[in-house]
């Protein structure tokens, strides 16, 4: 080889092993996909972060919003499962990845699935209607356990989060309720002020409009510490205001990831772009103003610590679903 080109072509090398790679971007649109209807929390959710991405600038390539709330959630799992190794789309999950498997018995596992990051916990609160006297969780259980026929408590779904925290309480009070499922928290949140039901534990963003119109009584809300939101919205209370149900003698602690999974056996350079995207979200105004108007617990939990809280909560929902006689058995 001429020294001339001997001389061009160790500089090339050179070159190539001064270059960084270029790192994973998405080179079509994305895909959220959010396993409940139209107008729900996921949904809700889903719309906040294609916007605040979008108005950002925080990726290239657009974000369309899917749902497939089909089956009770388990056409977005089964669809995600099916996608193995697909960049280009990732789940808003919650609960459902541990409930449904249990009380339905689908094909899944959330080890199917790559986790990326959690970026919220909803939590829970004991609704009763305004009307009634209970001006305390202890007044509230104490008539509930004399009741004949049994109090009736709203919620979404059936054995799902509202089911579940209603059997805990069943187990820490001794009061019995005959649970009545609605297709969403607006539905139970309706027919609690109409007097249909005696409480239901709904998000907070699912009273919030009976509360601020003084219709409902926030009893407690079900966490190790308190709202953090201190501007008013009920009259002169603040969801600060709000004692956790364990300083009302109630000792039930129970919230729900918000949690984004890819599909199962992505390149590890797909993982760290989205983590690196929700990291950036969690520091936008849109990220923020949504975890405020919707009372959400604002989290970044990534990594190993995230695989930790996973175990820990999948073995909480079967315990709390087998004490409560929710997990389906094989023939």
């Amino acid at each position: 080889m001429p020294k001339i080109s001997q001389l061009f072509y160790a500089s090339a090398l050179a070159l190539c092993a001064a270059t960084p790679a270029l790192a994973w971007e998405p080179t079509k649109p994305v895909e959220i996909v959010v396993a409940a209807g139209a107008g729900g929390a996921s949904d809700q959710m889903a719309r906040m972060i294609q916007a605040a991405i979008q108005k950002n600038n925080l990726m290239k390539q657009p974000m369309v919003v899917s749902l497939k709330g089909g089956a009770s959630g388990a056409e977005a799992l089964i669809y995600m499962k099916s996608g193995e190794a697909d960049a280009h789309k990732f789940v808003i999950a919650y609960s459902l990845i541990y409930t449904l498997p249990l009380s339905a018995k689908i094909p899944f596992n959330w080890r199917d699935l790559t986790p990326v990051a959690i970026l919220a916990f909803d939590q829970f609160i004991l609704w009763t209607n305004a009307k009634d006297p209970y001006k305390s969780v202890k007044e509230f259980t104490d008539a509930a356990k004399a009741a004949t026929p049994p109090f009736k408590m709203g919620g979404t779904g059936s054995k799902r989060e509202d089911h579940i925290l209603t059997a805990f309480i069943e187990k820490r009070t001794g009061a019995k309720f005959a649970y009545l499922p609605y297709k969403s928290g607006g539905e139970a949140a309706t027919q609690l002020v109409g007097g249909h039901t005696a409480a239901n534990v709904n998000n907070p963003s699912e009273n919030v409009e009976e509360w601020r119109a003084g219709q409902v009584r926030a009893q407690c809300v079900f966490d190790a510490e308190r709202i953090s939101y201190k501007v008013k919205v009920s009259g002169d209370l603040s969801w600060n205001d709000v004692p956790t149900c364990k300083e009302q003698g109630l000792d039930v602690q129970y919230t729900m990831l918000r949690g984004m999974f890819l599909p199962g056996k992505v390149a590890p350079d797909v993982t760290t772009f989205y983590v690196d995207l929700f990291k950036k979200l969690v520091q936008t105004t849109e990220y923020k103003d949504y975890m405020e108007k919707q009372a959400l617990k604002p989290v970044f939990m990534t990594g190993k610590d995230m695989t930790d809280f996973l175990q820990k909560d999948e073995e909480l929902h079967k315990q709390l679903m087998t004490e409560a006689g929710f997990v389906a058995t094989t023939n």
